[in-house]
């Protein structure tokens, strides 16, 4: 069964374009243009991903604001801003609302098929049983590496595939410090340090729905953050 995919992208010809390119690679995909068509049909049946711009129509923010909606109805659904503004604090609120990637318009067919697919793979590879030797435990905490989850208190938590590689690169290296550029490489995201501090507050707080009483990540002042090692 075909993959379905959403494109929410105000200019016509844009929409058209890339989902002509994306239904050439075998995908069902749905357009709409503006965010509110977007929303009423998502709270029907949501996509298996999003793409979203953020300008849409005579809505400057649309698009974060759909993305914000988008993250209150799933955690995990694949949201990819492909967007024309490409400064840096658009990037820092695409991500801080919880998007897995940000892409803008200049980039080429190839490389956001590629993005799509490795989204997808995520996706395939939670419904399979996980393998013992691709696992990282660490007191309470599970993370599978390949299959791309994340359990603790042996409850699953909801990261996004940026989250997921932030603490994937701090549980490798329990006690270690990781500064905020090594996080962002780990990621392979480029924003500023703050984005960093607050994709970690995200991820405590995530953390803290499977126990209230998390804290095995812990701020080391001017240098990054670590995994504290823990036992059971």
């Amino acid at each position: 069964m075909a993959r379905r995919i959403a494109i929410v992208e105000d200019e016509p010809d844009i929409r058209d374009n890339y989902a002509e390119a994306l239904r050439r690679q075998g995908y069902e995909v749905t357009t709409y243009a503006n965010r509110q068509s977007a929303y009423d049909a998502f709270q029907q049946r949501l996509p298996e991903l999003a793409i979203i711009d953020i300008g849409l129509n005579d809505e400057p923010e649309g698009g974060f604001d759909l993305c914000r909606d988008l993250r209150a109805m799933s955690e995990t659904l694949p949201i990819i801003f492909l967007t024309a503004r490409d400064n840096e604090l658009d990037t820092v609120s695409g991500f801080r609302l919880g998007a897995d990637d940000y892409l803008t318009k200049d980039i080429g067919l190839a490389h956001l098929q590629a993005r799509i697919a490795a989204l997808f793979r995520r996706l395939e590879l939670m419904k399979t049983p996980a393998v013992a030797a691709d696992l990282i435990s660490q007191g309470d905490l599970v993370l599978d590496a390949d299959r791309m989850t994340v359990s603790f208190n042996s409850k699953p938590v909801a990261l996004t595939v940026t989250e997921f590689w932030l603490v994937h690169a701090l549980v490798r290296f329990v006690g270690h410090v990781k500064t905020r550029e090594q996080l962002m490489q780990a990621a392979n995201i480029y924003v500023d340090e703050d984005t960093i501090s607050s994709h970690i507050k995200r991820i405590r707080k995530k953390f803290q729905v499977a126990d209230a009483d998390f804290s095995a990540i812990e701020t080391v002042y001017g240098l990054g953050y670590r995994w504290l090692e823990q036992t059971k």
